[in-house]
C-alpha cells in the first residue's frame, strides 16, 4: 500500500475511522488485522508527532528583573 505523508490531525482521523470501522461493520478477519496494524503505525506516528511538538514548545517567562527569556517548556511546573 502507497503511503502518503498524512499530518496530525488526518492521522487521527483515520483512526477514527478504522475504530469505527472496526466496531460497526462485519469485515473479514484478513482485513481486520490490516485495519489494526494500520491503526497501530498511525498510534506511532501521532504519539512521535506530539513529543517532537513537546520538545519544541517554548515559553516565553518574565524573569526578576523584567526582561523575557525563552525556556524550555516544563509541564510538570506549576505557576
Amino acid at each position: 500500500m502507497a503511503k502518503k505523508k498524512l499530518g496530525y490531525e488526518e492521522a487521527v482521523a483515520r483512526i477514527e475511522e478504522i475504530a469505527q470501522t472496526l466496531e460497526s461493520e462485519e469485515v473479514s478477519l484478513e482485513k481486520s488485522i490490516e485495519l489494526y496494524k494500520e491503526g497501530m503505525e498511525l498510534t506511532l506516528f501521532c504519539r512521535n508527532t506530539l513529543e517532537v511538538a513537546e520538545k519544541e514548545v517554548m515559553e516565553l517567562k518574565k524573569t526578576f528583573d523584567g526582561k523575557y527569556a525563552l525556556t524550555a517548556f516544563d509541564q510538570n511546573e506549576e505557576e
